[in-house]
C-alpha cells in the first residue's frame, strides 16, 4: 500500500478526532503526522514535517485556513478543504476544481477526495487549482471576475469566465468556445458545467449548448429559435428550452 503523509488542521478538537476516526476507517493509506488547532502551529508543523497532504478547516478564529496558505512562501502539498459553510466560497472552490468536504464529512466523499489527492501527488500537479482558488476567493462572489479550471487530456487550463462565449457538448466531453477564437476541450460532460455555472450568466439552451448571456448578439425567433453569439456563430435553441432561456434573458437584461 502506498502511504501518503498528512496533517490535520481544525480549531475544534472534536473535529480533529472525528476526521482521524474517519480516515482510520476509510483511508488507511493516510498516515497522520500531526494535528493542529491553530494556524501558527500548523505552519510550524508543515515546515518541520513536510506532509504530502493537509486537511484544512476553512473557518477558524483569528487566522483562518486561507491565511495559512498565504503565509507560506511555497506550497509543496496537496490540500483538501473542510468546511461547514455554504456560501460564495463554495463557488470559488468549485470553479477552481479544488477538493473540499462539507461537515459532517461523508465516508464516500472522503475516500474520493483522498484518491484524487493521491493521484495529484503521484503526477506532481502544477498547483494551478489552488492558485486559481485564492484568486477567486478575492472576488467576493462576483462570478464574472472569477476564473475556471478546465481539466483537459493534457492537464489543467485556467480561463476567465468572461472569455467563455458558449460551451458545446461533444459526447462525454465539452468544447469551450472562447473570445480569442480558441476552442478548448474539457474532459468533463456539459451537464457538470451547467450545474457549476447555473447561478451565473450561463443558460442551457439545447442539449448540446450552454451559452453565456454576456455574449449574445441577437435572438432569432422560431419554433425554438436561434442565437447569434459575439463570435458570429449561430446556436440553436430547442423548443423545450425556449421558455427558460427567454425568462433568464429577461432577468439578466431586465427588460
Amino acid at each position: 500500500m502506498n502511504l501518503v503523509t498528512a496533517i490535520l488542521v481544525d480549531d475544534e478538537p472534536r473535529g480533529l478526532s472525528s476526521m482521524q476516526k474517519l480516515l482510520g476507517i476509510n483511508c488507511p493509506e493516510v498516515k497522520i503526522l500531526a494535528t493542529c488547532t491553530d494556524v501558527d502551529d500548523a505552519i510550524q508543523k508543515i515546515l518541520q514535517l513536510r506532509p504530502q497532504l493537509v486537511f484544512l478547516d476553512v473557518a477558524m478564529p483569528g487566522k483562518n485556513g486561507f491565511d495559512l496558505l498565504r503565509e507560506l512562501d511555497a506550497i509543496h502539498f496537496e490540500t483538501i478543504f473542510v468546511t461547514a459553510h455554504s456560501s460564495y466560497m463554495l463557488q470559488a472552490l468549485r470553479f477552481s476544481a479544488v477538493d473540499y468536504l462539507l461537515k459532517p464529512v461523508e465516508d464516500d466523499l472522503l475516500k474520493d477526495a483522498v484518491q484524487r489527492a493521491m493521484k495529484r501527488i503521484t503526477e506532481k500537479g502544477s498547483g494551478l487549482e489552488l492558485a486559481t482558488f485564492l484568486h477567486n476567493l478575492k472576488q467576493n462572489g462576483v462570478v464574472k471576475k472569477m476564473k475556471l479550471c478546465v481539466p483537459s487530456l493534457k492537464g489543467i487550463k485556467v480561463i476567465e469566465i468572461t472569455d467563455i462565449i458558449y460551451c458545446e457538448a461533444s459526447s462525454n466531453y465539452t468544447n469551450f468556445h472562447l473570445t480569442n477564437g480558441v476552442t478548448l476541450c474539457s474532459s468533463r460532460p456539459i451537464f457538470e458545467y451547467e450545474t457549476l455555472l447555473e447561478d451565473s450568466s450561463f443558460v442551457r439552451v439545447h442539449k448540446s449548448f450552454l451559452v453565456n448571456l454576456q455574449h449574445i448578439q441577437e435572438y432569432i425567433r422560431g419554433e425554438g429559435g436561434s442565437i447569434i453569439m459575439t463570435n458570429n456563430h449561430e446556436v440553436e435553441v430547442s423548443r423545450r428550452k425556449k421558455e427558460g432561456f427567454i425568462k433568464k434573458m429577461q432577468e439578466y437584461y431586465k427588460y
